[in-house]
């Protein structure tokens, strides 16, 4: 199945609910059942997996992941304890939980960007500013570093 892609702004309710949009309904799987795993992600915004790609990143942090050594185990606790399973509602709308809320600085506005195997949400000016913190960092530069001269 194709990953997700692409930026929509939308809004989330006094309630924490925010409509999926269609573009990206379209992508989840049926296995994913219409339930997904909400958690904290990188760069103060949130990630929102389909419940069968979390299963499979729940199998990975089991194979990759050893509880012997302190930032695995400090990693494993992180994203677990902020993880919360939601479900979509009648309306294709999820709850964001409070604590998450109040972690990706969300009042209203958010940017729901897709990001191949997962959704990310984002307050409107903090992924301004974390634009603006690789300004300097032209786009077909980066793509050549991180693609290691790939071509498309």
């Amino acid at each position: 199945m194709a990953g997700f892609k692409g930026k929509y702004e939308y809004t989330v309710d006094d309630k924490g609910r925010l409509s999926l949009p269609a573009k990206l309904r379209k992508h989840i799987s049926p296995e994913a059942s219409d339930t997904f795993v909400i958690t904290r992600g990188h760069d103060q915004c949130l990630y929102l997996y389909p419940q069968d790609v979390w299963n499979k990143l729940e199998e990975d942090f089991k194979e990759r992941l050893n509880v012997n050594r302190e930032e695995d185990r400090l990693y494993l606790r992180t994203i677990l304890m902020w993880s919360h399973e939601v479900g979509l509602d009648k309306q294709s709308r999820i709850s964001i939980p409070t604590e998450l809320i109040e972690f990706a600085e969300i009042q209203g506005n958010v940017l729901v960007i897709g990001s191949l195997e997962k959704i990310e949400i984002w307050n409107p000016t903090s992924f301004k500013n974390y634009l603006a913190r690789y300004s300097d960092h032209p786009f077909e530069d980066v793509a050549s570093r991180v693609m290691g001269g790939a071509t498309t």
